[in-house]
């Protein structure tokens, strides 16, 4: 299991989606808790959440902070159709697929057979997240929903994209007092097929530099090139440098002076768009639902415009924008572009075909009243 951390321009929470207009407060849902503007609701104690059918995606989650009042704590749109018109269209809160992140090339090959997806990133040098009508670009079907969890269904063709087989895939948004869950399965019916998938508060500064991050398994990082695309190689997060997360909680922005930190998410890109490995199985036995893979605390409950819903108000002079640095984006996925790099051993993991068990992602967020956001992940996918 790799997890990706954005601090560079935009972000969200790993693998959440945007959507329609946007309500505070306490906006009444319909009795089937389908909102009066047509998104999808659930909620529990402290918790309250809103979707679309594009993309399967979260357009609020809304958390209650110690004073009691509800924060909006992820990007979107205040309007339904930015989100389909966008021609920004950052990949907020939705479900990125078949493939998360990027294939090198837009090429790989299964059974000696080598196929060719859609390129549209880097001005046609690779795939990300599955294309440019990938699953975050399309509707995907409601097919159970009750007062505290949702369940959307895609099916995607064989050859869309480029990638080979036909996918079943389904996503189950679920709350539970302060907490967060969600579980991702697709299955291949016809072909072998490569599957991976994927607040605004402080009055003294609009950026997430403060926030604390703490990754106690990530010794480890997948080596990039300047586009980003992995190179095969692993490199050692030495202990005291700029990506040591794993030693103690840092501040994001303890080391954005650190000429050591240009270059680290890309050319001339000075932040973290890394992915870190999360290396349990060398502390032996583990429960992934009670130790958490990484925490993310902040002492308060761009170009990008946040939500009316965000924003500390009370500064007039503050651009309605996320700046840069406004944000974190978290992405929990196996390793990028283990299809070729087969000296991974990531091959089980990432290809499935008919007869194979299922792809299965889970992730839990915990969020707590003295941590903005304490969040436990765990990535399962079975052949």
């Amino acid at each position: 299991m790799v997890m990706g951390v954005v601090l560079a321009a935009l972000a969200v929470l790993p693998l959440l989606a945007a959507a329609q207009s946007c309500y505070g407060g306490n906006t009444i849902a319909g009795s089937n808790n389908v909102m009066p503007n047509g998104k999808y609701q659930i909620a529990s104690e402290g918790i309250r959440a809103n979707f679309i059918p594009y993309g399967a995606s979260l357009s609020n989650l809304f958390i209650t902070d110690v004073h009691g009042v509800e924060r909006d704590i992820v990007l979107g749109f205040d309007n339904a159709t930015y989100y389909t018109e966008s021609k920004m269209h950052p990949h907020l809160c939705g479900v990125p697929g078949r493939y998360a992140n990027r294939i090198k090339n837009g090429t790989f090959t299964i059974d000696g057979e080598t196929f060719h997806t859609n390129l549209n990133d880097n001005g046609g040098l690779d795939t990300l997240h599955g294309g440019a009508d990938g699953w975050d670009y399309r509707n995907w079907t409601v097919v159970a929903h009750t007062t505290d969890s949702i369940t959307f269904n895609i099916v995607d063709p064989d050859g869309k994209e480029g990638f080979p087989g036909q996918v079943i895939a389904y996503v189950t948004y679920t709350v539970q007092p302060y907490q967060w869950h969600l579980k991702m399965t697709a299955l291949s019916t016809t072909k072998k097929t490569p599957i991976l998938l994927d607040g605004f508060q402080n009055p003294s500064t609009p950026l997430a530099l403060n926030y604390s991050l703490y990754l106690p398994y990530a010794g480890t990082r997948i080596a990039i090139d300047n586009i980003e695309i992995p190179t095969g190689d692993i490199l050692a997060n030495k202990q005291y440098s700029v990506n040591d997360f794993w030693s103690a909680p840092k501040q994001l922005g303890a080391n954005i002076t650190s000429p050591s930190l240009l270059g680290n998410c890309g050319y001339n890109c000075t932040g973290y768009d890394t992915c870190y490995i999360q290396n349990r199985d060398a502390y032996g036995p583990y429960n992934w639902r009670q130790a958490p893979v990484a925490t993310l605390a902040s002492p308060f409950s761009g170009t990008f415009a946040i939500k009316e819903t965000q924003g500390f108000f009370n500064d007039s002079s503050r651009p309605r924008v996320a700046e840069k640095y406004g944000c974190v984006v978290m992405e929990v996925e196996d390793w990028i572009d283990g299809i070729n790099n087969p000296e991974w051993g990531r091959d089980k993991k990432q290809i499935f075909g008919p007869g194979d068990d299922p792809y299965v992602l889970e992730a839990t967020y915990n969020f707590s009243l003295n941590h903005t956001l304490a969040a436990t992940f765990d990535h399962t996918a079975t052949s």
